[in-house]
């Protein structure tokens, strides 16, 4: 036993050694750290999953805000002329707790709406009635797409900002990156209760009153409705729209296919997101 204690002390004093070695003086590189890493891994000091942490945590400070920045296409916008019966669908089609307000286009951004701070407002207001929606805004965070994430990190924990708005060499909208996002470079993939959710093409908001993805198959369609509309020439909800508006539809407006009628909701220069549906004539 005393034979094998002894094995075992050396082993341990050999990777300790090894540990107290390399920072007998400043590690100089990143790969001296990541050989430390390597022993203290190799001995089961830490885990795999510690071992991703700090090697996560290490990346990005190599990393710049416009490698995981959510793209200026993809940005999830609210229009401060939105009436609240267009803000509500984007809000719970999308499920977010944080949204970019803009002003004429994607360049002049306001400020940011937290979907928390619309409950008074909307406890207030009556069935018909709009919202003051600036008077909630918070300050917008604007960062440059050159920002370095570790740097960036340190700004949303110090100032408690969750989302910041990346803005290109010009002043414009790049695009958009939250706290999650780089945390997630850190942990991996972090999921909350909308994940699920996010996927679901239709969505149901009151009697005879829907959000449907404009991506939404229209065979997913027909069998959720029991309806027939044709799939011969397109394949999804949105391209029979473009075939029936003749041109590519601004937001409100609406088009009619068989017995449903669909109001552009969200939509950009290049393609319609989301869409508000009623059936004129239910079956």
């Amino acid at each position: 036993m005393s034979e094998d204690r002894s094995s075992n002390d050396l082993g341990e004093k050999t990777w300790i050694e090894k540990i107290a070695h390399a920072f007998s003086s400043e590690p100089k590189t990143r790969e001296d750290l990541l050989d430390v890493l390597a022993v203290a891994r190799q001995n089961e000091v830490i885990d795999d999953d510690a071992t991703s942490i700090v090697e996560g945590a290490m990346h990005i400070s190599e990393m710049q805000a416009r490698e995981i920045m959510i793209p200026r296409p993809q940005m999830v916008v609210l229009k401060a002329s939105q009436p609240l019966s267009e803000i509500l669908p984007i809000i719970i089609e999308t499920g977010h707790s944080r949204y970019p307000v803009i002003g004429e286009n994607l360049d002049e951004v306001l400020g940011i709406l937290l979907s928390k701070d619309l409950l008074p407002l909307l406890w207030k207001a009556g069935p018909a009635d709009d919202i003051d929606m600036l008077s909630v805004l918070r300050p917008a965070t604007l960062v440059p797409e050159s920002k370095r994430l570790n740097v960036l990190l340190r700004d949303f924990r110090e100032k408690r900002n969750h989302m910041a708005v990346v803005i290109d060499e010009y002043g414009g909208a790049a695009g958009l990156i939250t706290i999650e996002d780089i945390l997630e470079q850190i942990v991996g993939d972090i999921e909350d209760e909308y994940d699920e959710e996010d996927d679901l093409p239709i969505r149901k908001i009151a009697d005879n009153d829907f959000v449907v993805k404009a991506l939404t198959p229209i065979e997913d369609f027909n069998d959720y409705f029991k309806a027939e509309l044709s799939d011969d020439e397109f394949d999804t909800i949105g391209g029979l729209l473009l075939k029936s508006f003749g041109h590519l539809p601004s937001r409100n407006e609406v088009a009619q296919l068989d017995r449903f009628e669909f109001k552009v909701v969200n939509a950009d220069h290049r393609q319609i997101h989301l869409l508000r549906m009623r059936e004129i004539t239910p079956a």
